[in-house]
């Protein structure tokens, strides 16, 4: 399915007579212009969803969360796309949830690997490179790399619930004021994590680095900058709660 074709298909699946006040061409160009945003919400997920939904359906997904967006937020402005960022993932996990995208057992066998990785750590004194995890945890740096995507993933999910509740307010009656505020808050926690730790956040989340770029920009491990990321999501999430 083209790109043209999904815009097509999401939006005469959501589209309802009268449903908006700004016209369905509009509604058909937003798609069309905030689409890159979508595709970079499902390459985040996508690697952890890949057995349970592909990333058609997940972009399929992704556009009507974009148009839902859309049609709540107005005539978009320069705050837009973070409204709609939210939307878009929210659409996503909602239905990640439904499908039970980690069965127990993948859960279970993540638990047993992360309490491994802290014994390890506790007994180094510091953190581990990578190539002892792999050692000492007799697993493949395949079996440690889908872990560190999934622990991602995990604190994301987290992360992104925590920011819908800000507003103090049901997802679907979020409004571009109160929007506003938390890309504030969002932007004040951002700037109480490290030059380090800002870097890997905004290299991975508004310039859609892989983690093999990243690693390469800032001549670090993936692993090494997996266990960046998930620990300033961790810190803008307390920060904010905080807050």
């Amino acid at each position: 399915m083209t790109a043209t074709t999904m815009h097509a298909a999401a939006y005469a699946e959501y589209a309802q007579p009268g449903a908006s006040l700004l016209g369905p061409d509009f509604e058909r160009t937003q798609l069309r212009q905030y689409a890159p945003l979508v595709k970079r919400i499902v390459r985040q997920l996508g690697t952890q969803a890949s057995a349970v939904m592909d990333r058609e359906d997940m972009e399929q997904i992704g556009l009507m969360g974009l148009l839902e967006a859309l049609r709540r937020y107005g005539q978009p402005d320069e705050a837009f796309g973070a409204f709609a960022a939210l939307r878009v993932r929210g659409a996503i996990l909602d239905e990640l949830r439904r499908q039970d995208w980690r069965p127990r057992s993948v859960r279970q066998e993540s638990h047993k690997l992360r309490d491994a990785l802290r014994a390890l750590t506790r007994k180094l004194g510091r953190e581990p490179t990578e190539a002892e995890i792999l050692s000492n945890l007799k697993i493949t740096p395949q079996a440690y790399q889908a872990f560190q995507q999934d622990e991602v993933a995990e604190e994301l999910a987290s992360f992104d619930e925590m920011v819908a509740e800000l507003s103090n307010l049901p997802s679907d009656a979020r409004t571009p004021e109160a929007q506003l505020m938390v890309t504030r808050s969002l932007t004040q926690a951002l700037q109480s994590l490290n030059e380090r730790e800002q870097k890997v956040i905004q290299l991975y989340y508004e310039f859609d680095a892989s983690l093999k770029e990243i690693a390469a920009v800032l001549d670090l491990t993936e692993a090494r900058v997996s266990q960046i990321n998930k620990a300033a999501l961790g810190k803008m999430k307390a920060f904010l709660q905080q807050a």
